[in-house]
């Protein structure tokens, strides 16, 4: 065991000289980043004081602990189970063993310089079974543990609810968000957050990208429980017209009726805010017409207005309802009161835009101009050219100005309600056999953040109220169907000993979060 012992030591050192050589050799493009024109670079001074610099994950893409300490089974834990569903068939059983390692991860976040962490509770690490069960202690002592060493740390938590995984329990016995039963079960889930964390956490999203997951589990039929109908996916159950529609009034309502749960017997003792967080796509005409433009302003209406029009206004955008009609589920009086205004800041997930055309007037690829896309179709193409620079996500390109836009929109639609962007990030281009180094020495990472933060602060000098950015993700994790294929971490993590290593982006952002821009080098070893 000595032996072994020492080889791991010996091991994990040379990983970390590597990584030490390899950061030094970039020393000339990190200063060359760093010295460019000063009218050009952003700074963490072009923001406001007591802004929010954060870094983002989730609980299944990075805890792990797989039904250790009375954790329940996931729809996700099932799914990632299923041969063929994610790339290369991982799983989250491990992931980035956070749920171990979270010391670690806080010590990472302290040296980063950030002020604020966004992580989301793992919903059957609390409540195994969901209503149907009892509260899991040890869940509870582990977010409990992680909110505290934050919190010692000058390091605010931002606690996403929901974030796509939930107690396979309720799939089974109701279908989960299909069913209105769902409602009562996220209830009880919000109910057991605040009463055992919310003295401490003042800022709360409740649900992570409706939008997103409406369209993923219940159109495409990508993630759990994998329904879908044609022209959309060939799935073994699901109808793409109707279902996703369900899903997100479910979502909505759940929403609601949490935020009224917290204002009524939480908030005025505890002092926090309740957001909800968008899946946030910019749109661009794909030719300079009319009714491109239109097509423009429909796709957002269908993807951005859908799940926030209701809750700021009361329903669904007028859009939806004209090309809708009756499919689209309509609230009671009742409920147009209760989720009506049930929102204190807007969340912003960006990464991207695409081009938008018209398919009204004119036809379109097979399931690009159907009612349930607003009769729109998207592509990151004009005449072959992309919009931007590729990616490791075939939809996601490098548009910054996109970022501004999307800003934009929100303050115009939503009366300037305070925003933050709670997800920004790159990952490189796929390629096999990617070298540590090549990932480390991510260039492209920094001048993403660079021209994103800038579209961010010309936004707020235009007078977006926008109080916070989280640069998706801290470290390499778990990217959905996308396994660890994609990365969009600042720190790299070894799929075999779990290390974390800064990359070069880590290194910038320590130094855009300080506003130094002559920044050295200093990397400290965790062995």
């Amino acid at each position: 065991m000595q032996l072994i012992s020492r080889f791991q030591k010996q091991f994990s050192y040379f990983l970390f000289l590597l990584a030490l050589l390899q950061l030094c050799s970039s020393r000339k493009a990190f200063d060359k980043i760093s010295n460019e024109n000063e009218e050009e670079q952003v700074k963490r001074s072009h923001f406001p004081g007591g802004f929010i610099f954060g870094t983002a994950t989730s609980s299944y893409q990075i805890e792990g602990g797989y039904l250790e300490d009375g954790k329940g089974l996931s729809n996700w834990d099932v799914f990632c189970h299923i041969q063929g569903n994610i790339d290369n068939n991982a799983n989250g059983d491990v992931a980035d063993d956070h749920y171990h390692r979270f010391l670690e991860d806080i010590d990472i976040m302290h040296s980063l310089g950030v002020n604020a962490y966004r992580f989301s509770i793992s919903w059957v690490r609390i409540l195994p079974k969901g209503r149907f069960g009892e509260v899991n202690p040890s869940g509870i002592k582990f977010y409990n543990k992680l909110i505290d060493n934050l919190l010692l740390r000058g390091i605010e938590p931002f606690v996403t609810i929901y974030h796509h995984d939930f107690p396979q329990e309720l799939e089974d016995r109701y279908g989960s968000w299909l069913s209105p039963l769902m409602q009562e079960d996220f209830v009880h889930l919000a109910k057991t957050c605040f009463e055992n964390f919310g003295d401490r956490v003042k800022y709360w999203a409740t649900l992570n990208e409706p939008n997103l997951l409406s369209d993923m589990a219940y159109i495409r039929g990508w993630y759990p429980p994998a329904h879908c109908s044609m022209p959309f996916g060939n799935c073994s159950t699901g109808n793409s017209d109707t279902e996703p529609l369900i899903a997100m009034h479910s979502m909505l309502l759940s929403h609601a009726k949490a935020v009224k749960l917290y204002r009524k017997h939480f908030q005025a003792k505890q002092g926090g805010s309740l957001g909800i967080i968008t899946s946030s796509m910019m749109y661009e005409p794909l030719r300079d017409e009319e009714l491109d433009r239109q097509a423009v302003s429909r796709v957002l209406a269908f993807t951005t207005g859908w799940m926030l029009d209701p809750l700021v206004f009361g329903d669904y955008p007028p859009e939806m309802r004209q090309y809708l009609g009756p499919a689209l589920p309509s609230f009671s009086q009742e409920e147009t009161k209760l989720i009506k205004g049930s929102l204190d800041f807007i969340g912003i997930n960006h990464y991207s835009t695409l081009y938008a055309t018209d398919c009204i007037h004119s036809s379109c690829i097979l399931g690009g101009d159907h009612a349930i896309r607003g009769y729109t179709y998207t592509t990151g193409y004009r005449d072959g050219i992309a919009i931007g620079e590729s990616t490791g996500n075939q939809r996601f390109f490098v548009v910054p100005d996109g970022m501004e836009k999307i800003i934009q929109y929100v303050k115009d639609r939503y009366k300037n309600m305070p925003m933050y962007v709670t997800e920004n990030g790159y990952s490189p281009p796929r390629q096999e056999n990617q070298q540590v180094q090549d990932s480390l020495q991510d260039v492209q990472r920094i001048e993403y953040h660079k021209g994103y933060l800038a579209a961010v602060a010309r936004a707020i000098r235009n007078g977006a109220d926008v109080r916070g950015y989280f640069v998706w993700s801290l470290m390499d994790n778990l990217e959905w169907i996308d396994g660890f294929s994609v990365t969009y971490g600042l720190y790299y993590v070894d799929r075999q000993t779990l290390q974390r290593t800064p990359k070069l982006s880590a290194l910038w952002y320590k130094n855009f979060l300080a506003n130094n821009t002559s920044p050295t080098i200093q990397i400290r070893s965790s062995i």
